[in-house]
């Protein structure tokens, strides 16, 4: 009989053996920097993919327009930049005109539920495209916009590969931890409760349309945030990064991995950017593996990877107790008994 205190201690020792396994990561790829740069930009999208999440997720709206408020992000801090400011005001202006972005992108698309909310994200996604690639005069078009240097927070310079991981990782624990806290709180279970029974919830008094639209806040400030990163590790902000295909990827990354699970979007997020960065070197048609991974995904585990993962590891553990030997007169006996 485990006790209680066994079981908090068995159930704290796994995130903290994640945590050292991440902090120690360039040392197991060899401080090689390409690699530590892979996963930097694992841990960016990883906190993309947690941001759509939200809404996915925990609300059971599909957007096809987030990879608009990140690269809304990138670009304020690219224009802020170049206007003469620090990095600290551009990044907080670029998080202020993202969570601005995103309650416009709210009001707009809680209008509708389903199909109609997708295709108003996407229709709003797309726009911001437009203005990136039109509006030559202020994005500077194709050619979109460099950033001179990475920040230097307290003196510390984020140029090197590994500086910028560890930065990374910060912010990407930072954003599991306020998932994990958004999601088993009261406001998580109404958002839940939203999805499921949303005519319930409104016939309980809960203002639906309330609770969806601070979700797609929450929502749009990690996107903003991944959107620094984005922008901090390219050193670059083009208008790919608003494209339809950006928010597809982003929107794999969730249900490939696993909607309204937070080890999901991360594995997503590792399996995209793995496909496109490494087995891409090696493989030429890497886009038809990584999409027979996905109908693989779908087919065999609905639900997504990482609880398709637990279900089948459970399955295969009681077939293989049931096959022990000595296992059928131990259940004969306990029956007995």
């Amino acid at each position: 009989m485990i006790r209680p205190a066994s079981r908090i201690a068995s159930a704290a020792a796994a995130p903290a053996l994640v945590v050292v396994l991440l902090a120690t990561l360039p040392v197991w790829l060899g401080h090689h920097p390409y690699y530590v740069n892979i996963a930097s930009q694992i841990l960016l999208w990883a906190v993309a993919a947690l941001a759509l999440n939200v809404l996915v997720g925990y609300a059971g709206l599909v957007s096809l327009g987030h990879a608009a408020l990140l690269a809304m992000a990138g670009y304020t801090v690219g224009l802020l930049l170049q206007a003469g400011y620090g990095h600290l005001a551009a990044d907080l202006g670029a998080i202020a005109v993202t969570l601005a972005a995103s309650a416009v992108f709210a009001v707009l698309a809680l209008r509708s539920t389903g199909v109609g909310f997708l295709m108003i994200t996407l229709a709003l996604g797309q726009i911001v495209w437009g203005i990136a690639y039109r509006w030559a005069g202020l994005t500077n078009g194709d050619n979109g916009i460099s950033l001179a240097a990475r920040p230097a927070p307290f003196g510390l310079s984020l140029a090197g590969a590994e500086a910028f991981y560890y930065t990374a990782l910060l912010i990407f624990l930072m954003a599991l931890v306020s998932m994990r806290i958004l999601v088993r709180s009261p406001f998580g279970a109404s958002l839940a409760g939203t999805r499921d029974q949303p005519r319930r919830m409104t016939a309980l008094g809960f203002n639906v349309w309330l609770i969806r639209f601070l979700a797609f806040l929450a929502s749009g400030f990690w996107s903003g945030v991944a959107g620094l990163l984005y922008v901090y590790y390219h050193q670059f902000i083009a208008p790919p990064a608003a494209a339809l295909t950006a928010s597809a990827e982003i929107l794999l990354m969730v249900i490939s991995g696993g909607a309204a699970t937070l080890l999901g979007p991360i594995a997503g997020a590792a399996i995209v950017v793995i496909m496109k960065n490494v087995a891409s070197a090696y493989i030429e048609r890497w886009n038809l593996v990584l999409g027979v991974i996905f109908i693989l995904i779908i087919s065999f585990m609905p639900e997504g990877l990482v609880p398709g993962s637990v279900r089948l590891a459970r399955a295969a553990w009681v077939w293989l107790r049931a096959r022990l030997p000595g296992r059928e007169g131990r259940y004969t006996q306990e029956r007995i008994s």
